[in-house]
């Protein structure tokens, strides 16, 4: 007989996650089943859970930033029983087509991803692609390895995009940033953190991580920036932070979710300014962002959350009540 898993779930987008009962789930050719221990709560997560991504699988288990334990696996897989792994958001990708041939799988038309159409890591228990499952550096605790598996990524793709801009600018001072600053200082870069006007903790934070110069995201910095990153999910950010960077300089669009670019003046684009976006991460992304979060090593914000109270988690995120990464343990 097969034993049970707790797992918050989600109806129907706009209304609140509700806890079930579930049967265990047994792995398929080429899977896995994970006993999760850690799951850290994502804005992507909200924009879900709020309906802003069209036509998830309903219901649908949320969580994309998944550490856990393999406890069975599935006909032709070679993982074994007790290897510990992280799942992220890219859940699948076909292999074959052009943009897969070439790197991009991050681009794959076919991808499908954990917590949106594939469930995921709110919950006890979980299954996953065994090919898209990231080994996990032994140095890394689960519970502070749990947000560097979107936060971290995702922020990491972000800097690589930003090239080798030394002022760089970071709006939205969350989970993603937080990581991520701690990265361009190392490589030395100067962080300039723009904040929600008012949110004086976040711009203490901001300053405990080592950033030159802290503001508004209403505000000017006090040089032009070479490149500048927006988490936040808020699209008028854009034409500010073009204002913001130097000729030649990039804004890079963080979210996989925005609210709409208001029009701007073709002279504040002028001057080979670009505008980039980054679309989800690669395997290669996550296996190399993984080893240099271990070996600087990264000082990860978590507030823990038991599973029960995931729910509580997404509100508080919501309205901005922490600083860092929420982590939900089962």
């Amino acid at each position: 007989m097969r034993g049970e898993m707790s797992a918050m779930v989600l109806r129907q987008p706009g209304t609140p996650l509700v806890r079930e009962q579930r049967e265990l789930p047994e792995p398929g050719p080429g899977q896995v089943r994970l006993r999760i221990t850690a799951c850290a709560v994502c804005r992507t997560d909200l924009h879900v859970v709020d309906g802003e991504l069209p036509d998830p699988k309903l219901p649908i288990i949320p969580g994309h930033e998944i550490v856990g334990i393999i406890d069975a696996v599935g006909p032709g897989t070679p993982r074994r029983p007790g290897e510990r792994v992280g799942i992220p958001w890219l859940g699948y990708a076909c292999g074959h087509c052009e943009y897969c041939r070439a790197g991009q799988e991050n681009l794959c038309d076919q991808a499908r991803f954990t917590g949106y159409q594939i469930d995921g890591g709110y919950a006890d228990y979980t299954l996953a692609d065994e090919r898209f499952c990231l080994e996990l550096p032994s140095q890394l605790d689960d519970l502070h390895t749990a947000p560097l598996l979107c936060a971290g990524l995702i922020g990491y793709r972000c800097l690589l995009k930003a090239g080798d801009a030394m002022r760089l600018g970071l709006y939205g001072f969350g989970a993603a940033a937080h990581l991520i600053a701690q990265v361009a200082r190392h490589q030395r870069r100067d962080i300039y953190a723009f904040v929600r006007p008012g949110d004086e903790h976040a711009a203490a934070f901001a300053r405990t991580l080592g950033a030159r110069w802290v503001g508004a995201s209403d505000q000017t910095p006090p040089e032009q920036l070479d490149a500048a990153i927006i988490f936040a999910p808020v699209g008028e950010l854009v034409p500010r932070a073009l204002r913001a960077v130097r000729k030649g300089g990039r804004v890079i669009c963080g979210g996989i979710h925005m609210s709409p670019i208001p029009g701007f003046p073709y002279e504040w684009l002028w001057g080979e300014r670009q505008i980039l976006s980054v679309a989800n991460l690669t395997r290669a992304d996550g296996r190399e962002f993984l080893r240099l979060a271990a070996q600087l090593p990264l000082s990860v914000q978590v507030h823990r959350y038991v599973l029960s109270h995931a729910q509580n988690a997404l509100d508080d995120l919501r309205a901005g009540r922490y600083s860092g990464a929420a982590v939900l343990i089962p």
